[in-house]
Parts: structure tokens; sequence; C-alpha cells
């Protein structure tokens, strides 16, 4: 078998020992059998693109990842050579330091807002969570009906299935990190 089956294989037993899934439970949601499944995790049998697209969709998570070359055990995110996402009209910069992965379920992103800046941000799935982690400045974050203001070295934990607000209510440029964890499927 070529090298993109053995990668393949070690990519589908990543996920599923991640997930902690058995053999049986991946048969079971994705429609290919048991066997097969083996074969594929131990680089015997090469799946067909009908195959990868079953067990990619049954486990809701992008035909792509199972061709992804194997990780690093680090990774370095260097603002500098980040593209920067721009909204309220420039007011608020944000980096995608870590973009999401569907191994590890998160996110993570480093946000730059002007003075008096307002950024509203819809109600996330069931189950989400964000961290903030708050490096210069003030932010209040509205959460529903709750307000919480953060200063420099501050951090806050709140379930994001509500809208919510960032808010930079002081005179000067506000800086954090926003960390988003997604439920496992």
């Amino acid at each position: 078998m070529g090298n993109i089956s053995l990668r393949i294989g070690e990519r589908l037993k990543e996920i599923r020992n991640i997930r902690q899934l058995t053999l049986d439970d991946v048969a079971k949601i994705t429609g290919v059998s048991k066997p097969m499944l083996g074969q594929i995790e131990r680089g015997q049998s090469s799946p067909t693109i009908n195959t990868l697209w079953k067990i990619s969709t049954g486990l809701k998570i992008p035909l792509s990842f199972f061709c992804k070359q194997q990780e690093a055990d680090f990774q370095v995110a260097d603002l500098e050579d980040i593209e920067q996402i721009t909204e309220e009209n420039g007011g608020m910069k944000a980096y995608p330091m870590f973009p999401f992965d569907p191994v590890r379920n998160v996110e993570v992103f480093y946000l730059e807002m002007d003075a008096k800046v307002r950024h509203p941000s819809e109600a996330q799935r069931r189950g989400v969570e964000k961290y903030i982690f708050v490096t210069d400045g003030t932010l209040k974050v509205i959460i529903g009906e709750e307000e919480v203001i953060l200063t420099t070295e501050q951090s806050l934990r709140f379930r994001a299935d509500v809208e919510h607000v960032y808010y930079n209510i002081s005179d000067d440029q506000c800086s954090f990190y926003d960390m988003i964890f997604y439920p496992m499927e």
C-alpha cells in the first residue's frame, strides 16, 4: 500500500482514539464495516473515495483531514505571519492563531479592538464555550443579560450559546485571546 493509505489509517486511528470510539462505534456511525475500518487503520487497504466520504461524513470531519501530513509535536504561531480579519470598519482585528481543528475541537484567535469599539457575536451552537484572556486594556463582555468587565491579565470562561458582545469601554486599545471549544459530536 502507498504512503497515502498509511496516512489515512493513522489519521483514522488518531480521531478514533481522541474521541474514545471503538471500531464497532465507528462502523455504526459511518456505515463502513468493522473489518474494513481495521484494514484501513493498519494500512492494509486503500479506501475508495466513497468509503472515505462515508467515514468523514459519519465522524463529521473534513475529507481532507485524512490526507493531511502528521503534525509536529508543537506549532509556533507568529502574529506577523497570520493574515488578519478586520471588522467594525477596521476597529477590530482578529488573527486566527490556531484555526479550527476537528481533532482538538478548538480554535484560538488574538484580537485587537480600538477604543470604544463594540462587536456583537451571535449565539454559538449548544455546548460551545469561550475563554477570554485579556492581555492589555479593559474589555466589557455582555453575555445575554450579564455584564463582566475584564482588565489586563484577567480571564473569563462562559457558555457561548447565547448572544454576546465584546466592548472596549476604554479610551485605549484592548487586546485579548479568544479560545473557542466546540463540543464533541
